[in-house]
């Protein structure tokens, strides 16, 4: 099954990077030669996604601005015989972009809750801002790789996993693993999930990790989700209702993973992509 539809949930006000997100949205952040947020809408078309949605707040607006036709910018860069910088720009030309707005920040679940309307029937993909990984496939690529491997009873939702330091489970939501797939010793089987748990209690040392797959029927739970972790709506708590139902699985990403959401994650960020530029 083709996989066309992604929601970006990009409408967080990015406060551990004031005051520069006082004026510019965290994820216009330059990137090497693009900002973060071009890196994950390019992510979804690698891998032939070409519907992407975008939550946001209020003052984000530059985010769905970046990628809007601009025919007067294409004609100058024409004329100056700019013409790999018009080729760049064309590239969002066949994107249908979507935006919707998170006026009041309730979880990541929330977030996706607001794109209800928009979602179609099929499955969905999902990337949070925060994590890119660098590598030979991209997170997006290896999940819908795996979604392959899974027979149709077999298929369902399929979370990004990474293995975490087991002091740092209170960062994350934790999978408890039930069995590891025949096609692959990274693809897993999940039996239950944990938000932030204490490492005493965390049922494995695997965090999910920025990229989700999750069919319609994820979001169609979440406004029956109860509120918990601080009042928020969380896309875990919406998968553990489905457990039982669906099939879940978690898949141990190749490659490194950058978390962008803190000053020092960028600054890595920003050292690693500069130095691939170079080599290009």
């Amino acid at each position: 099954m083709k996989i066309t539809q992604a929601i970006l949930p990009v409408a967080g006000l990015g406060t551990r990077f004031l005051p520069w997100t006082k004026a510019v949205p965290k994820e216009l952040l330059p990137l090497g030669n693009q900002p973060i947020i071009a890196h994950l809408v390019h992510e979804c078309l690698d891998v032939g996604i070409t519907d992407i949605c975008f939550v946001i707040s209020k003052g984000k607006e530059a985010i769905p601005q970046y990628f809007k036709i601009d025919p007067a910018l294409e004609e100058e860069l024409k004329k100056r015989g700019k013409f790999h910088l018009v080729k760049e720009l064309l590239r969002y030309d066949s994107v249908n972009f979507h935006t919707v707005y998170q006026n009041e920040q309730h979880g990541d679940g929330h977030a996706i809750l607001q794109a209800a309307d928009w979602a179609g029937e099929g499955t969905i993909a999902i990337l949070f801002g925060d994590d890119l990984f660098t590598g030979s496939k991209s997170a997006l690529r290896q999940l819908i790789d795996a979604h392959s491997m899974l027979t149709e009873d077999e298929r369902g939702a399929i979370v990004a996993l990474e293995r975490i330091p087991p002091e740092d489970t209170l960062r994350y939501g934790i999978v408890d693993v039930e069995k590891e797939h025949k096609s692959s010793p990274r693809l897993k089987k999940v039996k239950g999930l944990v938000e932030k748990p204490e490492p005493q209690f965390a049922p494995s040392n695997l965090g999910i990790v920025g990229r989700y797959l999750i069919p319609r029927s994820v979001i169609d739970v979440l406004p029956e989700v109860e509120s918990g972790h601080g009042g928020e709506i969380r896309l875990i708590d919406a998968l553990t209702r489905k457990l039982g139902s669906l099939p879940i699985y978690g898949y141990e990403c190749e490659g490194t993973r950058i978390d962008t959401g803190h000053p020092e994650g960028y600054a890595k960020a920003v050292s690693i992509f500069s130095v691939e530029e170079e080599e290009e």
